[in-house]
């Protein structure tokens, strides 16, 4: 097996200063832009997220689990918003929401494990792919920029498999300071001038040490301290703004909601009091993030999505809780989406084996964010064309 620079780095610095290392081939312009991804684990129930209060069939299908019509944040005579979605009001109000209706994809089956492995690998057949959508894009990022990590998940639990790469470097971090340097830099030897390798080591430990510095310049400064919500989410979107506003070369973001031990969006029983808690989590901690971007004009290189693996049933279950479905809503958030719904919200009364049917293939909104803001060839990660959605900014 050869032994490239990269991996003689990875051994010889460690994780924290090879993810520091100086940016070679991109751009250091604050203009590249950010993906922010946010998994909703357990299968979230669409219908009490977006609520489709003006159908009479949600109430006739909701004996227990339907949301007083008073208590909804209305977005037009058909939709309203959970109780507890306020922020999401907010800002779909000020034009930095997009809710897309009706994502999925064809012939869910309803098994957890393998539908969440159909969204990490962006693949209905995920046998057939030993690696997920953003570990392909951070791969992707390794041959433009060999030196940058291009993807990096922020949370308490196991790295996701969308994240998991043939090559690229994919680190899980708890928080900022993870990545801050311990020791300060000490004086460097002298190396004889033929020793190109260990001139590039001692280069890129210099380029480690400005990057850590940066980082810990914007940790000390406090950033976002005020405006976040005592969360886990909040906690780690605060960190990811940290990250972004340090500016290390990271394009891609992965945070999790559900899955960490607060009981998540799987509720097949006594649903109404859990889901209101991680919808009002998943409000609050992304609407916290988007506005504290903004109030540094950071926000227009950031764009954040949520995802999960499937909806619920229409009609409850009897134990006040919903069953797996199929199609549900998905979110985007930041400063150049368009805003508004994207799509037609699924019939309540033609419906696939009792839940929403797909109208959007979740491989369009791939293809949205690696076309259109990534700038990357949809093609070659998700391995097909998808036609992007007319939802961003350009």
């Amino acid at each position: 097996m050869s032994f490239t620079r990269r991996d003689f780095l990875r051994a010889t610095l460690g994780a924290p200063a090879f993810l520091s290392l100086g940016r070679t081939a991109l751009s250091q312009s604050r203009r590249d832009t950010v993906l922010v991804v946010i998994q909703l684990t357990g299968g979230n129930d669409g219908l009490n997220t977006v609520v489709p209060y003006g159908d009479d069939e949600y109430a006739r299908n909701r004996t227990t689990l339907r949301l007083p019509t008073g208590e909804l944040h209305k977005i037009d005579s058909l939709l309203a918003f959970h109780p507890r979605m306020e922020a999401f009001l907010r800002l779909y109000k000020e034009g930095r929401l997009s809710i897309v209706q009706g994502v999925g994809y064809a012939r869910t089956d309803g098994d957890h494990d393998r539908a969440m492995r159909v969204w990490h690998t962006a693949d209905p057949d995920p046998s057939r792919r030993p690696t997920g959508w953003l570990g392909r894009v951070a791969d992707h990022l390794l041959s433009i920029a060999p030196m940058d990590t291009g993807a990096v998940f922020v949370g308490p639990i196991a790295r996701p498999f969308a994240l998991n790469a043939e090559h690229a470097v994919v680190p899980s971090l708890r928080s900022a300071q993870d990545l801050i340097l311990r020791t300060q830099q000490q004086e460097q030897p002298s190396y004889q001038a033929d020793d190109a390798l260990l001139q590039f080591l001692r280069q890129s430990c210099q380029d480690a040490c400005v990057k850590s510095n940066r980082l810990q310049s914007v940790v000390e400064s406090g950033s976002g301290v005020g405006g976040y919500p005592p969360f886990g989410l909040a906690g780690d979107l605060r960190t990811i703004a940290q990250l972004i506003r340090a500016d290390l070369g990271i394009r891609v973001f992965f945070a999790e909601l559900g899955g960490g031990g607060i009981g998540g969006f799987d509720n097949h029983a006594n649903q109404l009091g859990n889901h209101c808690a991680v919808l009002h989590q998943l409000a609050e901690s992304v609407a916290a993030f988007i506005e504290d971007l903004q109030r540094d004009g950071t926000l227009d290189r950031v764009l954040l999505m949520t995802f999960s693996e499937f909806g619920r049933t229409v009609r409850e279950n009897g134990r006040r809780g919903t069953d797996h479905g199929a199609a549900a809503p998905l979110f985007l958030a930041g400063g150049r989406v368009k805003g508004g719904f994207v799509g037609t919200h699924p019939s309540l009364n033609d419906l696939d084996h009792g839940a929403l049917k797909v109208h959007i293939d979740f491989r369009r909104v791939y293809a949205t964010v690696l076309d259109q803001w990534l700038g990357l060839d949809s093609r070659t990660i998700l391995g097909g064309r998808f036609e992007p959605l007319d939802v961003l900014q350009t």
